[in-house]
């Protein structure tokens, strides 16, 4: 029987043994008799390392290379002769996802075969990955000699198996990490911050506008501004946390070790607002927005499921509530979707019905008190509700697009009521973005001021700063329509956007008006951040523009902006918001001037509010009503007899607890200063920095309705008593402790 062919015994020893390696070295030795000569069995050799089946390799007792086959150095782009010697672990270590991990030299001092085992060239210019098998070899008295061995080129192979295990985990558009990767860093992160009590935050991401470009500009150009939005994560993010694309337009982020929602805060709002600068596409440019949901391990929960359906909730509370901003969980939104849905339903009764009417708050110039101006704004009397603010329904408007006929109401209304006022008196009318972007929307506006007869130079529409994020070609088009119609166009609340400079030099703004938020007392100013408005004034008249202040609240604060040259100011300190037939009885004296005063007037930087709250002080808890609330402090009432300059914990709930001291006493009324300023809670209003943490809280013994009771601290409450008498006659409650 003649001898197999060399190549069909390869073919069935390389079916046989896992390592085609060492298949090939076993073949030799299968086919090369003992008596061949030396010769033709290393021309055999050579033959084999020339065809690339096979690669041959040994190293001496140390481990330096002794022989390599002269392919490797070629692909090395070195001689083979600058190898030898070398030790062979210098040059190739385990590749990528090596399982057990352990390195050539480990292998090779254990001076046992091996086999299988992947390595990839340490050099990083080189592509070069072999599988490589070795056996020891000894002299006939048993003596080590060092290995002999062969290897295989798979580069293409590895790379093929690698990349299809990055596509297992990754987005193939933007390189982001996919839904299934998020879920296991999130699972993973989870369980080790659990039982080290570490925090962690998950952010949630969505694309307002994206369907419009994939509508209009097409597919690609989507696909081409998703890589973009991805490259803006990363630049925001810079490598802090992980980012994920879960699909469409949705992202999310997972941040370890951050808690702080004053820092989280300003985190999202670099985020939307790096989002919202516009795109360049192959189709042309475009600009979308981004609304952000956020929770926060181990307050908003401990488990993926519970903490990402808190960020969702978040997320979509901030897409209610007018996209373009962002929102932190609270237990309380659930609630809220359902409030604000019936809300909806009875603001769309409420316009049918006419329950809706305006008042105007005058805006007077700085230079004589004179009133030059009256800005419309909206009064809801509802059955149930009573009185609602504006900044309560008007979100809920815009989410539903209520705000779309509900708009239109108020021009006319202000257009009809501005026709019995002097000339020299002008009406303005907040228009809301959804408004803006309403088909026909300056059409409507012309066909208002043709109906009703005013003189459109009298008209004055105050547009948002987030308007001119929107797509540019659009909004270019409205606002020449709105200029061609005489109409003033101001910017409110300048400074609190994104504004594009060069943009503004362009626009057709008549004035910007200074938002009241520059008004607030900081640390190196009483009345606010002056330099700003300095700023914002001096860019101002270099565009031609006008500048005026809202929310002004004090004579002081009104000297300061008059030096400043600020043009003409509203706000507390002049006149708050006048029915429109106390207007008429004011313009019926003659000229209008409003003294500037203080008296009686609230400061505008507080939020009016009348809700329960904590106070928890010396073992004791008692139930206050919180009045109004700022940055820097809050009014309370409900205790009797504090003393000036005692220290309370103010607990607003959920974890949200205030060091404060008492600064003023009255009667049963306290005004509090916080030891750390609150921050946005993206939904205008105001929240603390961080919060404590459920177990914490049950450990101290206060009061947690949501911990189940056995997490509650136990044990019998201290002999002590309160210091202070609740006005409403009933006890404070003893906080347990452990």
């Amino acid at each position: 029987m003649g001898a197999m062919p060399f190549s069909e015994l390869f073919k069935t020893r390389k079916s046989r043994v896992a390592d085609p390696a060492e298949a090939v070295a076993d073949a030799v030795d299968a086919v090369v008799p003992a008596a061949l000569v030396d010769h033709e069995k290393l021309a055999l050799v050579e033959q084999l390392e020339a065809s690339g089946a096979s690669l041959f390799w040994s190293t001496d007792v140390a481990g330096r290379i002794a022989y390599i086959s002269p392919s490797i150095p070629e692909l090395l782009g070195t001689a083979a002769e600058s190898l030898v010697g070398d030790p062979f672990q210098a040059h190739f270590a385990p590749a990528d996802g090596e399982a057990d991990g352990r390195s050539l030299g480990l292998k090779l001092a254990a001076r046992k075969p091996f086999s299988n085992l992947t390595v990839a060239c340490a050099r990083d210019s080189v592509d070069l990955v072999l599988r490589l098998a070795g056996r020891p070899h000894f002299d006939p008295e048993g003596e080590f000699l060092g290995f002999r061995g062969t290897g295989l080129d798979v580069t293409a192979e590895f790379r093929g198996e690698a990349e299809a295990a990055r596509l297992a985990k990754f987005d193939s558009l933007t390189g982001l990490a996919n839904r299934h990767r998020m879920e296991q860093r999130i699972d993973s992160t989870l369980a080790a911050f659990r039982a080290a009590k570490r925090q962690t935050a998950i952010l949630m991401l969505d694309l307002d506008r994206f369907k419009q470009v994939n509508d209009t500009l097409g597919h690609a150009a989507g696909d081409q501004l998703l890589q973009q939005v991805a490259e803006r994560l990363q630049a925001v993010v810079a490598g802090r946390g992980e980012i994920g694309r879960l699909g469409g337009d949705e992202f999310q982020l997972l941040i370890p070790d951050m808690a702080d929602r004053g820092e989280l805060g300003e985190l999202a709002k670099r985020i939307i607002a790096m989002i919202s600068q516009p795109y360049s596409v192959e189709e042309g440019r475009c600009t979308i927005g981004c609304s952000v949901g956020i929770a926060i391990a181990p307050y908003d929960g401990v488990e993926r499921d519970e903490l990402t359906r808190a960020a969702d909730l978040a997320l979509y509370a901030s897409k209610n509530g007018g996209r373009g901003q962002f929102r932190f969980y609270a237990a309380d939104l659930e609630h809220e979707a359902r409030l604000r849905k019936r809300m909806e339903e009875d603001l769309a009764q409420a316009l049918e019905g006419g329950r809706f009417s305006l008042e105007y708050q005058p805006l007077a110039t700085l230079e004589d008190n004179r009133v030059v101006g009256l800005e419309a704004q909206y009064v809801w009397e509802d059955e149930e509700r009573g009185r609602v603010g504006p900044e309560t329904f008007l979100p809920v408007a815009e989410g539903s697009r209520l705000i779309v006929p509900l708009g239109e109401w108020a021009l006319r209304r202000a257009c009809a009521d501005a026709l019995g006022w002097p000339d020299s008196l002008r009406v303005a009318v907040n228009v809301s973005p959804v408004q803006f972007f309403a088909a026909g929307f300056a059409a409507m506006v012309a066909e208002v001021i043709e109906q009703s007869g005013l003189d459109p130079a009298r008209l004055e529409l105050e547009l948002r700063e987030s308007i001119l994020q929107g797509d540019p070609g659009a909004v270019d088009t409205t606002l020449s329509a709105l200029f061609k119609l005489g109409v003033r166009l101001t910017l409110d609340e300048f400074g609190t956007g994104f504004t594009s400079l060069g943009y503004l030099r362009r626009a057709p703004f008549t004035a910007v008006k200074i938002g009241a938020g520059f008004f607030e007392t900081s640390v190196r100013h009483e009345h606010g951040d002056m330099g700003m408005v300095r700023a914002i004034v001096a860019l101002a008249g270099a565009l031609g523009m006008e500048t005026h202040a809202t929310g002004v609240h004090s004579p002081a604060l009104l000297e300061e902006l008059r030096t400043l040259g600020v043009a003409g100011a509203q706000g507390f300190v002049f006149a708050e918001a006048l029915p429109a037939a106390q207007v008429l009885e004011e313009i019926a004296s003659g000229e209008w001037r409003l003294a500037p005063s203080d008296s009686g007037n609230q400061r505008a930087s507080r939020r009016t509010v009348f809700r329960k709250v904590g106070v928890i002080h010396e073992g004791h808890y008692y139930e206050v009503t919180l009045r109004n609330l700022s940055r820097s402090g809050a009014m309370i009432q409900g205790l009797c007899d504090v003393p000036v300059g005692t220290e309370f914990v103010l607990d607003f709930a959920q974890g949200q607890l205030a060091v404060c001291t008492v600064m003023r006493a009255m009667d049963d009324t306290q005004g509090v200063e916080f030891e750390e300023p609150l921050v946005d809670d993206g939904a205008g209003g105001l929240c603390t920095r961080e919060r404590a943490s459920p177990y914490e809280i049950a450990a101290a013994g206060a009061p947690l309705p949501a911990l189940p009771p056995t997490q509650a601290a136990g044990g019998e409450a201290k002999r002590s008593y309160p210091r202070f008498k609740l006005a409403n006659g009933s006890a404070a409650q003893p906080l347990r402790k452990d």
